[in-house]
């Protein structure tokens, strides 16, 4: 069966206002099961490994691909399974977690454009710039050790950082950097679940925080700083997509198809060869050809 997933249907709509309640967590499009979407995503993989190969000659573009949800969303299991196919040569991930000393001497942004990809790369946030508008913003006593000026404050604040990462994002894609940004919507009740499996396998017990499990309390607070961040920096330059988290299966399967036909779209091609390189390969060519019938010879 040939399977299509309506991309639209996860966009988060430039100047619209978001409202998660709108998507659907558990939506698996017109897929039956983790089973009737291996193909598809295997596919996919396939796909990206040949268009990363183009994109990494081209040297036209640079790719960064950003994923943000809350605690056990599949950020990592999504990068590991949608990214597997492609070479490390050209791919570089980055997890943002608590900004160390250095980096909050800086501005917030610094310390994810200091490691934007180059044209020809592709680079992947796992977590972003956007803690600023999640994390800090729910727990606001963050902000005293970012050593701010004492104004902007209180919504202005918030507003400000809304339209620097707008401006930065938009000077971003006018230089050849494409965004795609992954929103890993996951409900309330499979969070729980994830967590229960955490605790109860013990090839799992790693990955299990206490303090995951704490940032459940704040939940709904979460859930309205994302429906901001999601409604005033979702562009048309720089679109959100609101991903079904609830099946780990078809999360991967969508996020893969976005990126392939985000790269396809681009319609890169390898490099042409001008006369005079041609020429000179031919050179070379003939100089490797020779040399091997030298060592044939000698060999006999």
């Amino acid at each position: 069966m040939q399977h299509t997933i309506d991309h639209a249907a996860f966009l988060a709509r430039p100047g619209h206002d978001i409202d998660l309640a709108d998507f659907d967590c558990s939506f698996t499009a017109d897929f039956k099961d983790k089973r009737d979407a291996k193909e598809k995503l295997g596919g996919d993989i396939k796909h990206l490994s040949a268009l990363q190969d183009t994109f990494y000659a081209a040297q036209r573009y640079a790719l960064l691909i950003i994923f943000q949800g809350m605690d056990a969303a599949g950020k990592d299991g999504a990068i590991r399974h949608v990214m597997s196919g492609v070479s490390p040569q050209g791919v570089d991930v980055y997890p943002f977690k608590q900004p160390s000393t250095q980096e909050l001497s800086h501005d917030y942004l610094w310390r994810c454009a200091k490691v934007a990809p180059e044209r020809g790369r592709i680079a992947i946030f796992n977590r972003s710039y956007y803690e600023e508008l999640a994390v800090v913003r729910v727990h606001g006593a963050l902000l005293e050790h970012e050593d701010l000026p004492p104004h902007p404050s209180g919504a202005s604040l918030w507003k400000d950082r809304y339209e620097d990462i707008v401006s930065f994002e938009r000077h971003l894609t006018r230089n050849g950097t494409v965004i795609l940004k992954f929103f890993l919507h996951l409900s309330k009740e499979e969070q729980a679940k994830r967590f229960l499996e955490r605790i109860d396998i013990p090839e799992k017990n790693w990955k299990f925080s206490a303090s995951d499990a704490h940032e459940r309390t704040y939940w709904q607070s979460y859930r309205e700083v994302y429906e901001k961040l999601l409604s005033h920096t979702s562009t048309e330059s720089a679109p959100w997509y609101i991903v079904p988290a609830d099946h780990k299966w078809f999360t991967r399967v969508a996020v893969a198809d976005i990126i392939v036909a985000r790269m396809r779209a681009l319609g890169l091609t390898y490099p042409n060869v001008t006369l005079q390189q041609r020429s000179a390969l031919t050179t070379e060519r003939e100089k490797l050809v020779g040399s091997r019938k030298l060592s044939a010879l000698a060999a006999h």
